[in-house]
Order: structure tokens, then sequence, then C-alpha cells
């Protein structure tokens, strides 16, 4: 167990964490600050996916378990994010439903791809679709939590992200349209 796969563990056990200082209601003293320390964990989560990666690239640290667990850990943090956000009524159902299948579809390429021992690399898209997704999720819950943010601006970064993911998704499809279109037995 080595410190990136440390990092993707603590990102899975912060998610359900994360989900119910931002979803439950706290009827005590101080319970409307259960939002500030949803954005503190969230914001906390999201450092440890860029610190695992780069730590496991720099010192040779790639496992099978943490080319598992990292991309379970983004998948949950993002998607958990946008489910509570929807069920919040504070993101619209489509951009949600848009980029949670983006994230079924490229991890379907990928094991298929790496059924047929083919790695089908990240771009630039991928991380521009992450960055992407962690701000206009900030931006969502600092509206809500913090202080309203002017001209619906947290919305038009929803789509943003929606429309990276987009982009991104395709740029895989793209890249392995060849393993799909494999007739292999």
């Amino acid at each position: 167990m080595n410190l990136p796969n440390k990092l993707s563990l603590l990102r899975i056990i912060l998610v359900p964490l994360f989900l119910i200082f931002l979803l439950v209601k706290f009827n005590m003293p101080y319970g409307e600050y259960a939002k500030y320390i949803a954005i503190f964990i969230f914001v906390i989560a999201a450092l440890t996916d860029s610190l695992d990666g780069y730590i496991a690239r720099k010192h040779g640290l790639i496992t099978k378990l943490g080319k598992l667990i990292d991309p379970l850990a983004d998948k949950m943090l993002i998607s958990g994010a946008l489910i509570a956000l929807v069920s919040l009524g504070e993101v619209s159902a489509w951009p949600a439903f848009i980029i949670i299948t983006r994230e079924f579809a490229v991890t379907g390429l990928r094991a298929i791809a790496s059924a047929e021992g083919v790695v089908i690399a990240a771009s630039i898209w991928g991380k521009m679709k992450t960055i992407s997704q962690i701000i206009a999720i900030l931006a969502v819950m600092i509206d809500i939590s913090i202080f309203k943010i002017p001209f619906d601006a947290h919305e038009i970064l929803i789509w943003i992200a929606t429309f990276i993911t987009i982009i991104s998704g395709l740029d895989y499809m793209i890249k392995g349209w060849h393993i799909l279109r494999s007739e292999k037995h």
C-alpha cells in the first residue's frame, strides 16, 4: 500500500463524509457550517486526485490497485457531488446525466481496450474535463453556501464543464474506435 494508493483510498473515504455534510440538515448549534465543511472536504478530495497521480508517476509507484481505485475515487467524487447537487435542486439533471454517462462510456471503453492489451492514454481533454468539473461543482457549492455568485455563473460553469466532458469523451471514443470495431474472437 503505497502513498498514491493511500491518497486514493482517502478520497474514497472522504466522498461519503462530504455527502453527509452537504446533504444532512444538522439541527444543532453551528449546523449551518456543515456546507462549509462539505466544501473543505471536497477541496481536500480534489487535491488528492492531482497529488496521487503526480506522486505515482514521479516515483514509479503505479500499481494495479492504483489503476483500479484512483479512477473509482474520481468517479465517486464527481458523480456523488453531481447527484447530491441535483437532489438539492442546484444542478439540472441533464448536465449531471451527460457527465456521468461519459464516465461509464469511457470506463467501459478502457476496460475493453485493457482486455485487448491496449492502453488508451489520457489526453489534455481529460485533464481539462476534471478541472472544469471541480471548478463548476465548487462554484455551485460556494453559491449555495457562502455567497451568491452573480449572473448564475455556476450554471454556466456546469454547462462549460459538460461541454468539455463531451469533447473529452469523443476524444476517447475516437482513439478507441478501432478497438470497438475489432472482430477478434
